[in-house]
């Protein structure tokens, strides 16, 4: 699993010949395929990181700037710069004011590129489900594996775009419409149906799912189903988080490090995004996470992303990312993120321990010297904090076989996701109580922050934010707690395009369909408000 570029590269599993529309590609499969069960496999898997055969950039999965085409990056644009957490400091790039702005539309390349990436790996699935009929133990597994990986793909297009194309077969028709509902149910039967297929918790090797993943996400379905169907079940949540929390095998990381050569201090928080994640008592967090590594799993997204494009050359002087190189810190944090960690101004350091002890919150990442704590000008390059959340350094003090690219895994699912459902679908159950509250306290207790004996709705929704920051899930939580679009109540700095934050309209809790997949597919029907 390491190896997933050398794989896929020498194994080569689809040669695409279609019309001249490159767009419709990956939902217009007119092509021919060479089969080789265990290649596609790796393939199917790599789609989470990888972005097409030639390391991080040649010969790309689907149309368009191929270093911006990451599965995890574009995801992370649609839920980070859209909200209260994520701003970018090159605001004239194409596609990035629409989201950073609230004023995205069907020509959106992010929204379009997602929705293409998401179905390119559908359609992966569907040819492996196709091909892959042997009733072989190992051919079962991955049979369970490859539906689970779609359903979650058919989940985020559920979440992102509402009503959308639909298939589970390659052909060359074209795919039929589904609506929100629709998805919602299918991912609901596929993942319930595949649950006693899948291993065993923990049994299954590292990187690969298991039935815990089909939990976590049935809890997240059940979890924000009154906005995907209109009717709220969050006793279904409640119950799928607490199979998640109570699995066996994964659990929260409550063990720290100290770097044998630098003596800095890692924090059990911190421990979860650095480079040998992997091999510390972090990895027991990660119910799906996704491979990195600087040899063979380059590309310009993922957690090579996170690192790069959040530095500067000099933060690295004092808070080394563990890379040879930086972005110029082109992410930044937007102050309605500080805020839920600070009543008032953060101090300015370079020190990653002054800040977390001032915040009180081990979580409180962020590096402030030189930098303005409000971005007032977008184009000021010192406007707003950076991120020092992810980096590439080793907790042994351990150097990284190269530092050109990233070697800290991406946890994509991690079981502290399931705390805050339980906590949350309880909450509205039956109000505050303190049976909710003991699952936050074990995230605030990791985090050696103030612990409470109730918490309100508005809190767990502040809880969401501090402890899942930058991990490309934001949009939905707020939307979920009524403070995206169709509102005015809650705010934020450059929501709708103006510094002191300006509503927009309901109908941008989902995204346009592509412009050219409408012109491809007259099943479908752009979404109302576009």
């Amino acid at each position: 699993m390491k190896h997933l570029s050398t794989i896929c590269g020498l194994l080569c599993l689809i040669s695409i010949s279609c019309t001249n529309d490159l767009d419709v590609t990956p939902i217009n499969p007119q092509q021919t395929m060479d089969y080789n069960q265990d290649a596609l496999f790796n393939k199917i898997y790599a789609s989470f990181c990888l972005t097409g055969q030639v390391g991080p950039a040649g010969n790309g999965d689907v149309p368009g700037d191929e270093g911006q085409s990451e599965f995890f990056r574009m995801l992370w644009y649609l839920n980070e710069f859209t909200t209260d957490e994520a701003h970018w400091v090159w605001a004239t790039d194409a596609g990035v004011p629409d989201l950073l702005h609230n004023n995205y539309g069907e020509s959106n390349p992010f929204s379009s590129g997602m929705y293409y990436r998401l179905y390119f790996t559908i359609t992966l699935c569907n040819f492996f489900l196709e091909q892959a009929t042997s009733t072989d133990a190992a051919t079962l597994l991955q049979r369970a594996e490859v539906r689970f990986i779609r359903a979650l793909n058919y989940y985020y297009i559920m979440d992102l775009y509402g009503n959308a194309a639909f298939t589970t077969r390659v052909s060359a028709e074209v795919p039929i419409r589904y609506t929100r509902m629709q998805f919602f149910n299918f991912v609901e039967e596929e993942l319930k149906a595949i649950e006693s297929e899948l291993a065993m918790p923990g049994s299954n090797s590292y990187g690969r799912v298991d039935r815990v993943a089909a939990w976590l996400i049935l809890s997240r379905l059940y979890l924000n189903a009154e906005v995907y169907t209109g009717t709220a079940r969050w006793s279904d949540a409640l119950t799928y988080a607490d199979k998640v929390v109570k699995n066996g095998y994964y659990r929260l990381n409550e063990t720290g490090a100290t770097n044998p050569v630098t003596g800095e201090v890692y924090s059990p928080y911190q421990m979860l995004f650095l480079a040998d994640n992997n091999e510390t008592d972090a990895r027991y967090e990660a119910i799906l996470p996704v491979i990195n590594d600087g040899v063979n799993t380059n590309s310009y997204g993922g957690m090579n992303f996170l690192v790069l494009s959040t530095y500067s050359s000099v933060m690295n002087n004092y808070v080394p990312s563990g890379t040879d190189t930086s972005w110029g810190k082109g992410t930044r944090v937007r102050n309605s993120l500080i805020n839920q960690f600070f009543d008032g101004e953060a101090p300015q350091t370079t020190s990653i321990e002054v800040m977390t002890n001032a915040a009180s919150d081990d979580r409180a990442l962020f590096y402030s010297q030189g930098y303005t704590q409000q971005i007032a000008n977008e184009g000021d390059i010192n406007a707003g904090f950076s991120c020092v959340k992810f980096r590439n350094v080793r907790s042994d003090g351990q150097p990284n076989r190269v530092i050109t690219f990233v070697n800290t895994d991406l946890f994509l699912l991690r079981i502290a996701e399931a705390y805050l459902t339980y906590a949350e679908a309880s909450t509205r159950l039956n109000g505050p109580n303190a049976d909710a509250a003991s699952m936050i306290n074990a995230l605030r207790t990791r985090a050696k922050c103030r612990t409470n004996s109730v918490y309100l709705l508005s809190e767990i929704r502040d809880e969401w934010s501090r402890e899942f920051w930058f991990e490309g899930r934001r949009r939905m939580d707020l939307i979920r707690f009524g403070c995206y679009g169709g509102q005015s109540e809650y705010r934020w700095e450059w929501m709708g395009g103006t510094f002191e934050g300006t509503p927009f309209g309901a109908y941008m809790n989902i995204f346009a369909l592509p412009a050219n997949e409408l012109e491809n597919n007259p099943n479908l029907i752009q979404n109302e408000g576009y």
